[in-house]
């Protein structure tokens, strides 16, 4: 099963190894938690505006931000697994 991810990650390493979260927060004005759940790709969506001030400051597409991977079932949780085979939980 497909799913977006966040590669912020690599895109922080390739432009300065040693820029934090809370920096890159602070450089664009965008809230740090924000930030650093895209950095440990927890956001369930993706704020335009967010989207943007990372890509003016990298200079990069928004394809280069996120991407598309196939989800192994091995790293589906337990309730993606139920519901995908259509069981119910006791």
């Amino acid at each position: 099963m497909p799913v977006i991810r966040s590669k912020l990650s690599v895109v922080m390493e390739n432009h300065d190894p040693k820029l934090s979260i809370r920096k890159l927060a602070k450089d664009i004005n965008y809230h740090f938690d924000s930030v650093r759940r895209m950095y440990k790709d927890e956001l369930v969506q993706y704020p335009r505006d967010l989207l943007l001030k990372l890509c003016l400051y990298f200079n990069v597409q928004p394809g280069e931000l996120i991407g598309i991977e196939e989800l192994n079932e091995s790293d589906c949780t337990i309730e993606e697994v139920i519901g995908e085979h259509g069981l119910s939980k006791r």
